[in-house]
């Protein structure tokens, strides 16, 4: 079994990213995965600064310099920047990671996937297509929305959103 953090749409808030990194490393996750927007590359750093399990990225359309993240992120040989969309396997289950809605629905109405994750409209979205999570975790910034992201457990096929506590 494993416990997947699920973030997207940080951009840049360090602050939040801060807090959600503590409820993540309670609630005992060994992997995180970011659907892009990010922003700057100093946020791939407190990401792998404070989380020791593997990390995997995508590209949002706020991501500066796509170059300097990825290189950012190869310092670190648990972080990998996939690009605009990644395929993984994590205990059996297979994800999909993309920024944008549109084509992460289309993804997921294939059926090839346990969960499609996707941000871009800063709205929290769950829905099953077929066998297929069809996820949007929120946004980590808290911009337009309460700041959220979503755990996923391996084992139960479940998923559960987290709120971001208020500040301290």
């Amino acid at each position: 079994m494993t416990r997947v953090a699920i973030f997207s749409d940080s951009h840049d808030h360090m602050w939040n990213m801060e807090r959600a990194l503590a409820q993540v490393q309670a609630q005992g996750c060994e992997v995180l995965l970011h659907c892009g927007d990010l922003c700057a590359p100093f946020m791939i750093k407190q990401i792998a600064n404070a989380f020791s399990g593997d990390v995997h990225m995508v590209f949002g359309n706020n991501d500066g310099d796509g170059r300097l993240l990825q290189m950012v992120g190869s310092q670190f040989e648990r972080v990998t920047h996939h690009g605009p969309y990644a395929e993984l396997e994590i205990d059996g289950r297979r994800i999909a990671m993309i920024h944008y809605p549109r084509p992460a629905r289309r993804i997921a109405q294939s059926g090839q996937f346990d969960v499609v994750c996707y941000g871009h409209d800063h709205t929290r979205h769950h829905e099953t297509l077929g066998a297929t999570h069809l996820l949007n975790p929120g946004e980590i910034m808290g911009k337009d929305h309460d700041p959220t992201w979503a755990l996923y457990d391996t084992e139960s096929n479940r998923i559960q959103f987290i709120t971001l506590p208020d500040k301290a």
